[in-house]
């Protein structure tokens, strides 16, 4: 059989070394397909290959902000001649007062260092700085070598994390605005209901109803007197009430008497009344209780034998691989005559276990109970999760009684970190930092990895080969049944290439007449069943070429 006329191809010149090689490849910028590719490939610290580096922006050259809603432009930074991609995360929150005062800027200058230290930048802002026209914010930043604050305009972060807490401001109103119109961004944690949802909520699974107080939502004077026939102890909270504000107490007293005591709105603390029945509801009256604006919960005894009040607050976070995990516990004992344990309002931090000890009963172990209580949390913090979408972290105040009995009072969804240092406990206090911007490199890598198809080393553990190397290796594997040689040239990997005896690879044409020679070559022997192409079309009879119609296919006489 004639074989097909072929180009013989130029002999190839001596190879130089591949380091002089590299150094000859232009300096290009890899095509924007291939951007995140590299990146995810080889990470924030390593270099991409040789060829793809990026250029420099020329000096004073204003990059363009995203103009599109939501969309987050990527944030780089310049090492040597490449530009590596950094992630960035966002913290949400509001203004004090109109003088633009932050409530925690020391836990958000320790956040903006520790993120440096991860390789992410974080910026502070609030719905006032969102330029809702040009969709960019008047950014917050800190720099650590100057200890000094400056502003910035930005594009939106990659991800935001939500530290506002609800306030009876203008401010609480642009918040509103700012969740409705961004809602779709990247939140670490979306907000979660009042006091009265989440009780319903808790209520309606069989494992945390024996778990929590009673609790009524406040419609009339009745409700009140109702729980205080059931229980000899009593508060009123408001449901969106944080820092101890606007809380009874309220205890029965022998012949038809009532204590009460409290903290008004502004924490101020009420001294304890005693006041009959109908003394009762004209006190109450002045509170504005009506509308749903507050619950009734029934009391435990939570009184040291100082007098004083106390509970244990458990944080519980998402870990860097998204897990709920318990972070720290910690007590927190009221001040004289004060009706919470909160520490805005005087109160003391003390380590678990030292309260603990002191208050359960002989023979009860403080840290199996601490154990029991670190479970129930992470269980809370799941369920709650399922039911109101994404969280990052909760606090959860727990009342444990003498007999080592667990009771949630309350869910915080924006918890401070202050307890713990109060206590000397600095290893969990730097923890609570540092675990929220783990969570937050966890989802940005897993999004990253989305985007990519997979195609990322983030996702397999160190050392173990990419998927394309693991089918290269198989592809060079003899099966078991071809332990001898049939005569037939192996199989190779995707993507090489036959060479001469020489050494010279083949051009196509040469390649591809081998392999159509050696197909015919095994449709001629006896028992095939096939029969050569060059028999099956007139065309190919004459000249053996492929004719020009496109492949050759079976015909009526030939099947």
């Amino acid at each position: 059989m004639r074989r097909l006329p072929c180009r013989t191809a130029p002999p190839a010149k001596r190879r130089s070394s591949s380091k002089a090689a590299l150094r000859r490849l232009p300096q290009r910028k890899p095509p924007p397909l291939l951007q995140p590719i590299l990146r995810l490939r080889h990470g924030a610290e390593a270099q991409p290959p040789r060829g793809f580096e990026a250029e420099r922006p020329a000096p004073g050259r204003h990059r363009r902000l995203s103009n599109i809603r939501g969309e987050q432009a990527d944030r780089r930074t310049h090492q040597g001649e490449m530009t590596v991609a950094r992630p960035v995360l966002g913290i949400l929150t509001l203004y004090l007062n109109d003088q633009k005062l932050l409530e925690e800027r020391p836990i958000y200058q320790r956040m903006i260092v520790a993120g440096k230290r991860l390789g992410m930048d974080v910026m502070v802002f609030t719905p006032a700085d969102v330029d809702y026209e040009g969709n960019r914010i008047n950014a917050m930043y800190y720099d650590p070598s100057s200890k000094a604050w400056s502003r910035r305009w930005s594009s939106f972060p990659h991800l935001i994390f939500d530290r506002c807490r609800i306030q009876n401001s203008p401010r609480f109103e642009q918040l509103k605005k700012f969740r409705s119109r961004y809602g779709h961004l990247g939140f670490l944690n979306r907000p979660l209901r009042n006091k009265w949802t989440i009780y319903k909520t808790l209520q309606s699974q069989p494992r945390f109803q024996n778990k929590q107080p009673q609790t009524v939502l406040y419609a009339s004077h009745r409700d009140l007197a109702d729980m205080l026939k059931k229980h000899p102890l009593v508060f009123l909270k408001p449901i969106n009430g944080t820092g101890g504000r606007g809380i009874l107490r309220i205890e029965r007293l022998a012949g038809g008497m009532y204590s009460i005591q409290g903290r008004d709105q502004s924490r101020k603390i009420i001294r304890p009344q005693k006041v009959g029945a109908g003394g009762l509801q004209s006190r109450l009256s002045s509170w504005s209780l009506g509308g749903g604006r507050y619950i009734v919960q029934q009391g435990i005894q939570l009184k040291l034998p100082s007098g004083r009040v106390h509970d244990y607050r458990m944080l519980v976070q998402k870990n860097g691989r998204g897990e709920w995990e318990p972070t720290g516990c910690a007590g927190r004992i009221g001040a004289a005559g004060s009706i919470t344990s909160n520490l805005h309002g005087g109160g003391k931090a003390a380590k678990m276990e030292e309260l603990l000890d002191s208050w359960i009963d002989e023979g009860l172990q403080a840290s199996e109970v601490r154990l029991e209580a670190e479970q129930f949390s992470i269980e809370v913090a799941e369920y709650l999760e399922r039911q109101y979408g994404r969280l990052c972290e909760l606090a959860l105040d727990l009342a444990i009684d003498r007999q080592g009995g667990i009771w949630l009072l309350e869910v915080n969804p924006k918890p401070a970190r202050e307890v713990f240092k109060q206590s000397g406990d600095i290893d969990t206090y730097d923890r609570a930092i540092v675990k929220p911007l783990e969570y937050a490199l966890y989802l940005y890598n897993r999004r990253a990895q989305r985007k990519s198809g997979g195609r990322t080393t983030g996702s397999r553990t160190q050392g173990q080969p990419s998927r394309r190397l693991r089918q290269g290796r198989q592809a060079r594997r003899r099966r078991p049944d071809e332990g001898k040689p049939s005569g037939r040239p192996a199989e190779r990997p995707y993507g090489t290439r036959r060479k001469r005896q020489g050494g010279q690879p083949l051009c196509p044409e040469e390649a591809f007449g081998k392999r159509r020679i050696r197909q015919n070559d095994a449709a001629a022997r006896p028992g095939s069943g096939r029969v050569p192409e060059a028999q099956t079309h007139p065309a190919r009879q004459a000249s053996g070429r492929r004719p020009a119609g496109g492949p050759v296919r079976p015909t009526d006489s030939g099947a």
